[in-house]
C-alpha cells in the first residue's frame, strides 16, 4: 500500500537558456491599465424617452427626415405597405390594428377601444378629458394655425384637403374623398346625404330633437346666439352678433 506524500509549493524559476527577456515600454504601460467603462445607456434617457427612438439624442432608429426609420416613406421603412400606410393601419392589406368594423381597433368604440373615454371620444383629442393632442387654443394641435400644426399647408389650410397642395383626400372630381358622391365616399349614407347629418341614418350631429345639433336651442346649439328669438335664427342671421364679430376684426 503506497502513502501519499503531500509537498509544499514550491516556486521554481525557469531554466536559464540564455534568452534575454526585454519588456518594452508599451507592454510596462498597458500592464495593470483598467478600461474606461462606458456610460450606462440603459433605460430611457434624459428627455424620458427610449433612447434608440429620441430626436434630440440622435437615436439610431431616427433616420434622416427625422421619424423612425422602420416607419419613414421616404428611407423605404419595413412597416410601410405598397399603399403608403403603415402595414398594421392599412385595410387593404388587412392591419391587425384594423378591427372588424373597418377601424382601428384602439379606437373602435364597438370593440371597447383602449383609447375611447368615458365621454365615447378618442381620449387624445377630447377637450374635457385634456386630451394630449389638444393646445392651448383648444383645437388638435397638428390642425392649429397658431401653434404651426405640421397638418397646416403653406395656403393656411388643412395639407390633406388643400386642392392646391394636391391633398390625399381631394378625388378627381376636386371634393373631398370621403363627401363625394361620385367616388362612394364613406361619408355619404344610403340616402345620398352626409350621414353625420342624416335623420333617417341617426347622424353624430342630429340631436334628439331632430334638428341640427348646431342649430338647437333646446340643445344650446354652438351657432344659437342668446340674442335670438325665433326658432329659425341662428348667430350668422343676428344683426347684434355680425356687428361685433366685425368690431373684432
Amino acid at each position: 500500500m503506497f502513502k501519499l506524500i503531500l509537498r509544499p509549493t514550491v516556486r521554481r524559476d525557469p531554466p536559464d537558456d540564455g534568452v534575454e527577456l526585454r519588456v518594452t515600454e508599451d507592454d510596462a504601460s498597458s500592464k495593470g491599465a483598467k478600461r474606461k467603462r462606458a456610460p450606462p445607456t440603459k433605460g430611457p434617457c434624459e428627455h424620458g424617452r427610449v433612447r434608440s427612438k429620441c430626436k434630440e439624442c440622435g437615436g439610431g432608429s431616427i433616420c434622416e427626415h427625422g421619424r423612425e426609420r422602420h416607419r419613414c416613406k421616404e428611407c423605404g421603412g419595413g412597416s410601410i405597405c405598397e399603399h403608403g400606410r403603415r402595414r398594421s393601419r392599412c385595410n387593404e392589406c388587412g392591419g391587425a390594428s384594423i378591427c372588424e368594423h373597418g377601424r382601428r381597433r384602439s379606437e373602435c368604440k364597438e370593440c371597447g377601444g383602449s383609447q375611447i373615454c368615458e365621454l365615447g371620444r378618442v381620449r387624445s383629442t377630447c377637450k374635457e378629458c385634456g386630451g394630449s393632442q389638444i393646445c392651448e387654443h383648444g383645437r388638435i394641435r397638428y390642425q392649429c394655425k397658431e401653434c404651426g400644426g405640421a397638418s397646416i399647408c403653406e395656403h393656411g389650410r388643412q395639407r390633406s384637403q388643400c386642392k392646391e397642395c394636391g391633398g390625399a383626400s381631394i378625388c378627381e372630381h376636386g371634393r373631398q374623398r370621403y363627401y363625394c358622391k361620385d367616388c362612394s365616399g364613406s361619408g355619404i349614407c344610403e340616402h345620398g346625404r352626409e350621414r353625420k347629418q342624416c335623420k333617417d341614418c341617426g347622424g353624430s350631429q342630429i340631436c334628439e330633437h331632430g334638428r341640427g345639433r348646431s342649430k338647437c336651442k333646446e340643445c344650446g346649439g354652438a351657432s344659437i346666439c342668446e340674442q335670438v328669438v325665433s326658432a329659425n335664427s341662428a348667430r350668422s342671421a343676428c344683426k347684434e352678433c355680425r356687428a361685433a364679430k366685425a368690431g373684432t376684426r
